[in-house]
C-alpha cells in the first residue's frame, strides 16, 4: 500500500496528542503500528454543540514512504557579483521578495529604517516601560515588520494571489513548527518569530544579498520616469537596476514622499476602531457551550461581523486580528499618538483574549480633508484619530480606555479591568473621543455581536484605543499584469504599504510576485 486517506471525527484529547492520534488511527485501520506512518494532513475543531469534536484527516504510509513536508525545491544561488534590485523594507513581503530573487540570480538589496530583531527589542522595552517611542524603531518597523511581533497568523484567504504551500514551507525550513500545515488558522506565535525572521537574513546574506539596518529612505532617484535608486538619511545614493518598494502601512513618510514629487498614489478605503479585551475564559465560555477548555483544546477565538446604517450610509463593522490568549501592545510610530494591536505567543497562554473591532473608514469619512490632502486625505484622518487618544491617554502611551457596557450607555468608567497592556490604561469616555460615525458603528456592532455571542457585551470586557493600523491608507497604483508603478517604470509597489496585501502570508506571496514580475522585464 502507498497510503491510505482518512476522516475522523475525535474527541480533543486524541486529536491534539500526536501519539494517542496515530494509535487511534493505526486501530481503525487495523494496522501494525510498527510498519505504518500517520501523516496529519488537516484538523479544525467542531464546536457546534456541547459534544466537541475535533476533524482530523490523515494520510497512511508504510513506514519509510511518507513524503517530505517540504515538497518545493529551494535553490538559492551565490548573487554576490549579480545585477543589484534594491527592496525598501524588511518585513514578510521584503523578505521573501529577496529570497525569489536570490533563486532567480539576482541580488537584492534591503533597505530597513530599523534595527535587527535583537537591537529591536531595546526600543519596545522602552515604548512600554518608558513611553518613549523611537520613529525607526518600534512594534511598526524594524526586522521583519508589524509581522515579528504579531500573532503570526499563517493563514489567508488570497489563495489565488501566489503559492501558499511555497510561503509555509519557507518558514518551515527556516523553522517554524510543522503545525504550520495542517491546523486551520495556523499561527507561529510572536516568541517564535523573531528566531525565524534572523534565519532568513542569514539565508539572504549567505547567498550574497545585503541588508541594511538603521537605513531609512528619505528620497528617491527618477530619472526620465524610471526609477534608478534611492537616497537615505545620511545622503547616500542606492542605485540599482530597479526598486521594490515594500515598507508597510505605517510609512507615512514614503507616502508624503511619493506625494510631493507628484509620483501617483490614491486614497484608499480601510478600517479604524478599538482594541476590544474580555477575560479568555469568558470567550472560552461563550465558544466551548460552557465546557472547560481543559488541556487540549486551544484558546477560544471568534470572528464577526455586521453592517450598520448611519445616516443613509451602510457602514461595516468586523472583528480583525483576534488574539485568543494574547496581549495588547502599543504600536505608535510617533510620540504623540497611541495605536494599539494584538498579538499571542505560540502557546496562547494569557488570560486575556483580544481583538480589534473596526469600522470601515472611506471617502465620506475623510471628505473634511480631501480639498488639503488630496491622497493623503484618510492618513490625516488616522493622524487625527491617533492624536485624539494620546490625549485622551493622558499625552503617554497608557491608552485610553471603557468598560464596553459604559461605552454602549456613554458613561466615563469609575474602575477599569485588569489588563494585558504593560504601558497601562486611562479610563476615558470614548463614546466621545471617537469620530462620531466610528462611535455610532460600534455602538450597534456591539449590540449585534452580543446577540450572536451571549455573554460578549459585558462590562467585564473593556475596549481600547485606537485600532488604527488595520491596512494602508493609501494605495501604489500598479498595472494588474506587470506590478509595475502606472507612471514610474521600475518602480514595483509591493504589500500592505502598496494596499495589495493584509497579512503575513499575502505580504510573502506579494514580494515574491514582484520579484518575478521585476525578473520578467527587466531581468
Amino acid at each position: 500500500m502507498e497510503h491510505t486517506s482518512l476522516r475522523l471525527s475525535l474527541p480533543p484529547e486524541i486529536a491534539f496528542d500526536d501519539a494517542l492520534l496515530s494509535s487511534e488511527v493505526l486501530h481503525q485501520l487495523q494496522l501494525p503500528k510498527a510498519d505504518f506512518t500517520v501523516q496529519l494532513i488537516r484538523r479544525s475543531i467542531d464546536a457546534r454543540n456541547r459534544n466537541i469534536k475535533v476533524l482530523v484527516d490523515v494520510q497512511v504510509y508504510e513506514n519509510g514512504k511518507a513524503p517530505s513536508l517540504i515538497s518545493n525545491s529551494f535553490a538559492y544561488k551565490n548573487v554576490a557579483a549579480a545585477a543589484e534590485v534594491i527592496i525598501v523594507g524588511c518585513g514578510p513581503a521584503g523578505l521573501f521578495a529577496a529570497l525569489r530573487l536570490i533563486e532567480l540570480g539576482y541580488k537584492p538589496i534591503i533597505l530597513e529604517r530599523g534595527k535587527d530583531v535583537r537591537s529591536r527589542r531595546r526600543d519596545l522595552v522602552a515604548i512600554t516601560q518608558e513611553h518613549t517611542v523611537n520613529p525607526d524603531s518600534n512594534y511598526c518597523f524594524g526586522e521583519g515588520g508589524a509581522g515579528t511581533y504579531s500573532d503570526g497568523k499563517l493563514y489567508t484567504r488570497a489563495n489565488k494571489r501566489g503559492d501558499v504551500r511555497r510561503v509555509l514551507e519557507t518558514f518551515l525550513l527556516h523553522g517554524a513548527r510543522e503545525v504550520s500545515f495542517f491546523d486551520e488558522h495556523t499561527h507561529i506565535g510572536t516568541n517564535k518569530l523573531p528566531g525565524i525572521v534572523a534565519a532568513l537574513r542569514e539565508t539572504i546574506i549567505a547567498h550574497g544579498g545585503e541588508i541594511h539596518f538603521n537605513t531609512r529612505v528619505t528620497d528617491f532617484v527618477v530619472d526620465g520616469g524610471e526609477m534608478r535608486g534611492v537616497i537615505t538619511q545620511n545622503g547616500d545614493t542606492v542605485l540599482g537596476k530597479g526598486v521594490i518598494l515594500a515598507t508597510g502601512h505605517s510609512a507615512r513618510d514614503i507616502f508624503e514622499i511619493l506625494h510631493h514629487k507628484n509620483i501617483l498614489i490614491e486614497a484608499k478605503p480601510f478600517a479604524m476602531g478599538v482594541r476590544i479585551e474580555h477575560p479568555q475564559e469568558l470567550i472560552d465560555g461563550i465558544q466551548y457551550h460552557g465546557a472547560k477548555r481543559g488541556d487540549f483544546l486551544p484558546a477560544a477565538a471568534y470572528s464577526l461581523v455586521c453592517q450598520v446604517m448611519n445616516k443613509g450610509e451602510e457602514k461595516g463593522v468586523f472583528s480583525f486580528c483576534m488574539c485568543p490568549g494574547g496581549f495588547i501592545v502599543p504600536a505608535a510610530t510617533a510620540q504623540e499618538e497611541v495605536v494599539v494591536n494584538g498579538m499571542s505567543p505560540s502557546k496562547r497562554d494569557s488570560r486575556f483574549a483580544n481583538s480589534g473591532i473596526v469600522v470601515s473608514v472611506d471617502e465620506n469619512s475623510w471628505k473634511k480633508y480631501a480639498a488639503s490632502y488630496g491622497a493623503l486625505a484618510g492618513l490625516e484622518l488616522q493622524k487625527e484619530l491617533e492624536k485624539s487618544a494620546w490625549l485622551a491617554g493622558g499625552k503617554t502611551q497608557a491608552a485610553p480606555a471603557q468598560r464596553m457596557m459604559d461605552f454602549i450607555n456613554k458613561t466615563t468608567s469609575s474602575s477599569l479591568p485588569e489588563t494585558s497592556y504593560i504601558p497601562g490604561l486611562t479610563s476615558a469616555p470614548l463614546h466621545e473621543v471617537l469620530p462620531e460615525f466610528m462611535r455610532h458603528g460600534l455602538h450597534q456592532a456591539f449590540l449585534s455581536f452580543g446577540n450572536k455571542m451571549r455573554g460578549y457585551l459585558t462590562n467585564e470586557a473593556q475596549i481600547v484605543g485606537v485600532e488604527s493600523r488595520t491596512s494602508s491608507p493609501v494605495r501604489i497604483p500598479r498595472d494588474k499584469e506587470s506590478f509595475e508603478h502606472l507612471q514610474i517604470k521600475r518602480l514595483f509597489p509591493c504589500a500592505e504599504g502598496a494596499g495589495y496585501a493584509g497579512g503575513i502570508v499575502s505580504a510573502a506571496m506579494d514580494g515574491e510576485k514582484c520579484a518575478e514580475k521585476w525578473v520578467e522585464k527587466y531581468g
